[in-house]
């Protein structure tokens, strides 16, 4: 099996649907390999990311140092942490450890996109391109819009996106404006109430003249309201949020209540059922959140959008290694990342029954339930080291070589 590009293979046309992590990772990927033509297509006028803060685990480090970007990424780290009960305070589950360079870290998600933008060769990126009446070919289109992808709605129309009756909060706020709060730790916290939590963490080393401190609030009591229970973040006044959490330790209202007016953002979450194969018409692929609608069950989302872009370039590279057509291209990616994706909606399914107890929480011996909880592993309760890292701990770089060596044990065979 060629283990190089063959560079005498006439140029193949890429177009990239969406300026996001995934696409900015896919088009890094891509652009690299010689004989690829590769336009991403981004309706804004320039990269835009919302949202707050967002996770980086050894995962997202891997893939970070196969895309060249892992050096220039800054944030903070998120242990030592803590799970607390949100109205006591108190707390129910340490979570101890020692921050190391590339361990769990959380990160403004602008930055995140800014690193991998600047990676970006210069003229790849068309800018103000949704919907414009411009006509393109290409020979390999990558959905990358998304979970509301326009893309997977085109290859799979019956599919469909559902509210989870879960809302999210999130901001950033100056971790200065928060010192001058008694016993307030700065360090990552989850508070969990009646219907929801608070997670609350620094994005930023403390060192950095402009320190961010990321809120992000979770809300289960959201009715869901025709036009108005969107995915994309719409505005939220101080008074909305302050009202769900109202009850809660003095010193979150306080922390809350330091907020400018305006910088909270609204999104609903939805999901969608498991596609089985996210590939079709033998020259589209979908990545991220448009491959798997599962409204952040992880926390991880960034990770598998970078790990998909990564991949889908091996999954070219490889195909034209031995000048085979971008459907084999496809199959290969498919092959690889479908059942990942299925073994993660099974595992979501797995844990239904504990989720659903979080609904039925009441305020009466609340403390005792948040306690029995966390006394249990799952993905509403206690992760113990280990556990999970098939996610948090998957090395991109290892599942294609495993790959490669499983094909060449087959053709051995044959």
């Amino acid at each position: 099996m060629p283990s190089a590009t063959r560079e005498d293979l006439p140029t193949i046309d890429v177009a990239i649907i969406g300026g996001g992590i995934g696409g900015l990772s896919a088009a890094i990927a891509l652009s690299a390999l010689p004989n690829l033509s590769v336009r991403l297509f981004e309706r804004h006028s320039e990269l835009t990311e919302y949202g707050a803060g967002i996770s980086v685990a050894e995962n997202s480090w891997k893939v970070l140092e196969l895309l060249g970007a892992a050096d220039s990424l800054t944030g903070a780290p998120t242990v030592p942490g803590a799970k607390r009960n949100g109205y006591t305070g108190e707390i129910v589950l340490p979570e101890p450890g020692i921050p190391r360079k590339r361990g769990p870290t959380r990160v403004r998600r602008t930055r995140l996109q800014s690193v991998l933008g600047a990676q970006v060769p210069e003229g790849v990126i068309k800018f103000n391109k949704k919907l414009d009446g411009t006509d393109t070919t290409a020979d390999l289109v990558v959905g990358a819009d998304g979970i509301r992808s326009v893309a997977r709605q085109s290859l799979f129309p019956d599919h469909t996106l559902s509210y989870t009756g879960n809302t999210s909060f999130r901001t950033l706020c100056s971790a200065a404006s928060l010192r001058h709060i008694p016993d307030f730790s700065l360090q990552t916290s989850w508070w969990f109430g009646v219907g929801g939590h608070i997670y609350m963490s620094p994005v930023d080393d403390p060192s950095h003249p402009d320190a961010k401190f990321e809120f992000s609030c979770r809300s289960g009591l959201e009715a869901e309201v025709d036009g108005k229970t969107v995915s994309w973040g719409i505005p939220a006044s101080n008074e909305k949020v302050l009202s769900r959490y109202k009850d809660y330790d003095p010193r979150v209202v306080e922390a809350l209540s330091q907020v400018r007016e305006g910088d909270w953002k609204e999104f609903a979450l939805f999901s969608g059922p498991c596609i089985e194969n996210i590939t079709g018409w033998d020259k589209v692929v979908l990545i991220g959140d448009a491959s798997h609608p599962l409204a952040g069950a992880f926390g991880s989302g960034a990770a598998f959008a970078m790990q998909d872009g990564w991949i889908i370039a091996r999954a070219v590279e490889h195909a034209r290694s031995s000048s085979a057509p971008v459907a084999e291209a496809l199959r290969v990616f498919d092959s690889i990342r479908s059942p990942y994706y299925q073994k993660m909606y099974a595992f979501r399914e797995s844990q239904k029954p504990l989720l659903q107890k979080v609904r039925q929480d009441k305020i009466e011996n609340f403390d005792d339930t948040l306690r029995a909880r966390m006394s249990q592993t799952g993905l509403a309760g206690k992760r113990p080291e280990g556990w999970m890292d098939w996610i948090y701990k998957n090395d991109i770089e290892q599942v294609w070589e495993d790959y490669v060596k499983s094909e060449k044990e087959k053709e051995e065979l044959n």
